[in-house]
């Protein structure tokens, strides 16, 4: 069967029925194919940079997240690496450079938790 709607159907019943998927809940729960920690991001770029989008759709995964409509997330927090960095800059079309990365890892360590795609451009802005 074709599950690739699967994701956005149960995101369109979930706005219709004013019941929140929880962010935890497998497969279409907003965290189930995220990641910030270095080794995940390594992986998952180093299959995307070999071309093989199959398998850096199932690193670390149980369901292949293409196939049920959702991708791969990657994002930058205390426990990331360079990876993470490169990874976010890639899927931004930034250019990657050691400045860029540097500067957005120690922004990184020095949170309690995952930055968000506009504190990363905040970081990066400040350059």
């Amino acid at each position: 069967r074709n599950l690739k709607a699967l994701a956005e159907f149960c995101a369109l019943c979930s706005e219709s029925l004013g019941i929140e998927i929880p962010i935890n809940y497998p497969a279409v729960g907003r965290d189930a194919f995220r990641t910030a920690t270095g080794v995940h991001a390594s992986a998952i770029l180093k299959a995307m940079d070999k071309g093989d989008i199959e398998l850096a759709d199932i690193i670390y995964s149980g369901v292949n997240a293409g196939e049920i409509g959702r991708t791969q997330v990657v994002d930058i927090g205390p426990m990331s690496g360079k990876s993470n960095a490169i990874f976010w800059m890639k899927n931004q079309d930034i250019e990657v450079t050691e400045e860029r990365i540097a500067a957005l890892l120690k922004a990184a360590k020095g949170s309690d938790r995952t930055l968000s795609d506009e504190e990363c451009r905040e970081v990066l802005n400040a350059l």
